[in-house]
């Protein structure tokens, strides 16, 4: 995807490995909600492969424990703009409010990790 200046959010979090199918779910629901208000794409990865030796890993940035998983996953929007306006519809959507309130302790925002990042390279 060759799309130099678009904006990504990206997150980092722990999600009980047992629950990674319910997760999944409401995933596919978040994704739709980000795409309805502007997302380009939407990504949701669970960690395969984290035995890296030569740096930190993903586990230890997140600080999870036997019983959990690490979720990698980033929207693309057009630009800071465009991001900033569809997370405000976003965050305002009562689907997603109404989720977050059903699934409970899914996960934990404050063990989760978020950031902004304009997009420097993209091929």
């Amino acid at each position: 995807m060759k799309t130099p200046g678009t904006y990504v959010d990206g997150f980092l979090l722990p999600i009980r490995k047992d629950e990674l199918e319910d997760y999944r779910a409401l995933a596919e629901k978040a994704a739709a909600i980000w795409m309805e208000h502007g997302a380009l794409q939407y990504t949701e990865c669970a960690a395969d492969d984290l035995g890296a030796e030569f740096c930190r890993s993903f586990t230890d940035t997140v600080g999870t424990t036997d019983e959990e998983t690490v979720i990698f996953a980033w929207a693309v929007f057009a630009d800071r703009e465009a991001r900033d306006a569809a997370n405000a519809k976003i965050m305002a959507d009562e689907r997603l409010k109404s989720m977050c309130e059903a699934t409970g302790n899914l996960f934990d925002c404050k063990r989760m990790s978020f950031g902004g990042f304009t997009t420097i390279v993209s091929h």
